[in-house]
């Protein structure tokens, strides 16, 4: 079952093109000149004449990673940088090892969907959708199971035996990105604000977190191992889980599911593109599509590409005191396929918009009134903060995926608009996904990923 299973994930990997946010190769193929001193998105493409077998291959992935940190974990990623030939190619690889209770801690790849297969272990795996609802999706992976985790949302892989354990992913991006949230967050370099954090996740500026009485090796309490199979509770069961017919049968449904995915993906951004003049969303059609399905272009109105109100500010009376307006094509039916929406972002004084990421855009912010400090976070391993101080006038853009924040810093309140490259951006607030999920991450998770004792994660999650 397991080398059938690895036969698929193979498959698919072989038969995907280049989707997420990749461009399309113009050829047979574009090995990476490592050597150019030319800036392109992506790599320059090596002379075809002096391209070789070697181009193409890249030995080692059979070597388990040194997993002596803190997290018990370690990732060996084939990317382009690593394989040249994967250049243009829109997919790479990656191995990951697992001490006994390891972890993988909340992430996100902005560039990238992840398929994960377990070859030793068992795994508890997980990803939260993005606001408001914030939602939990986790299972209990054994040997040959696979486990999809969409483009730009946050998720995990925890090992939950006693012994080592590994996995190989397939990432639809010749160089998916990582964004690991805890280094993000608390150790963007320059900082960010402690002012801004301590708003953000409802904190004490003042409160020094203990140490972690975790270690790589160290048994979970089993409080843990409480959770159902769709992750309703905090853990694994207690024995040994083996596949059952049942269980195999679903594995190759999703596998089958997985592979039509990748063969039929084209290479797109995020939105698809319009294949006519507009298609007005139908907001009665109980058909399901990837967006919305198209109104009869018989009955369309100017009313259909028309919304009123964005000159109202927003109620700011929270904790954050902070608003958002979204007209997306949820709000303006008209926006339909056409791959952009706006919103208006209000501020009481010394309001924030915390730290978050729109999983499917970037955003183009320009200040109307107030004075703001804005910044991005970029992936790892540098995590570096990108700040600026708008004014009136002022326009920042923050890229596809990378955690960011607005924080009026002026005495009166402030309002701006906002630009997004996608009719649904989507928007994940970090403090409430990661914090906030629902059903909730488990404290243990929590606590190793932030190297935290697990009751100030419960005091972070009452804040909240």
């Amino acid at each position: 079952m397991a080398s059938r299973v690895l036969l698929f994930a193979l498959l698919a990997l072989v038969l995907s093109q280049a989707i997420a946010s990749d461009p399309s190769p113009l050829q047979d193929f574009c090995v990476a000149d490592m050597n150019s001193p030319v800036f392109v998105n992506g790599l320059v493409c090596k002379n075809p004449n002096f391209t070789t077998p070697e181009d193409f291959f890249f030995k080692g992935l059979d070597q388990p990673g040194n997993t002596m940190n803190k997290l018990g974990f370690n990732a060996n990623l084939v990317n382009a940088m690593a394989l040249p030939g994967l250049n243009t190619l829109g997919i790479s690889l990656a191995r990951l090892d697992f001490a006994p209770y390891g972890l993988n801690p909340p992430h996100t790849h902005p560039r990238a969907t992840e398929v994960f297969t377990v070859v030793e272990g068992t795994f508890y795996v997980g990803f939260v959708t993005s606001n408001p609802d914030n939602k939990l999706f986790s299972k209990v992976l054994n040997k040959g199971d696979v486990f999809v985790f969409p483009e730009g949302l946050i998720h995990f892989q925890f090992n939950v035996g006693k012994t080592s354990g590994f996995g190989i992913s397939g990432l639809s991006s010749q160089n998916p990105g990582l964004i690991t949230i805890a280094n993000a967050v608390f150790k963007a370099n320059p900082p960010i604000s402690d002012d801004i954090l301590a708003k953000a996740f409802q904190l004490d500026k003042k409160i020094p977190p203990p140490p972690s009485p975790f270690s790589p090796h160290t048994p979970l309490p089993s409080s843990l191992f409480s959770l159902d199979e769709r992750g309703a509770g905090r853990s694994p069961p207690p024995a040994p889980l083996r596949p059952k017919k049942r269980v195999i049968e679903m594995a190759s449904r999703v596998l089958l599911f997985a592979l039509l995915a990748l063969v039929l993906s084209q290479a797109i951004a995020s939105d698809p593109s319009p294949l006519q003049d507009f298609c007005v969303a139908d907001m009665n059609s109980p058909v399901f599509v990837n967006g919305l399905v198209c109104k009869n272009p018989n009955f369309t109105t100017p009313e259909d590409f028309f919304f009123k109100g964005l000159d109202q500010p927003g109620n700011t009376m929270n904790k954050l005191g902070f608003n958002a307006n979204l007209v997306n094509a949820m709000a303006l039916p008209g926006l339909n396929t056409l791959g952009i929406s706006l919103a208006r972002l209000d501020f009481a004084p010394y309001g924030l918009n915390p730290p978050h990421t729109h999983p499917r855009a970037t955003e183009v912010f320009t200040v109307v009134e107030g004075t703001f400090y804005v910044g991005f976070v970029t992936s790892n391993p540098d995590n570096k903060l990108f700040s600026k101080v708008l004014n009136k006038g002022d326009v920042f853009v923050f890229p596809e995926g990378l955690i960011h924040f607005q924080f009026n810093v002026g005495k009166t309140s402030g309002f701006g608009i906002s630009g997004l490259s996608s009719q649904n951006p989507g928007l994940i607030t970090i403090a409430n996904a990661v914090f906030k999920a629902n059903p909730p991450i488990s404290d243990d998770i929590l606590a190793k990923a932030f190297q935290l004792d697990k009751k100030i994660v419960d005091w972070i999650q009452t804040q909240l």
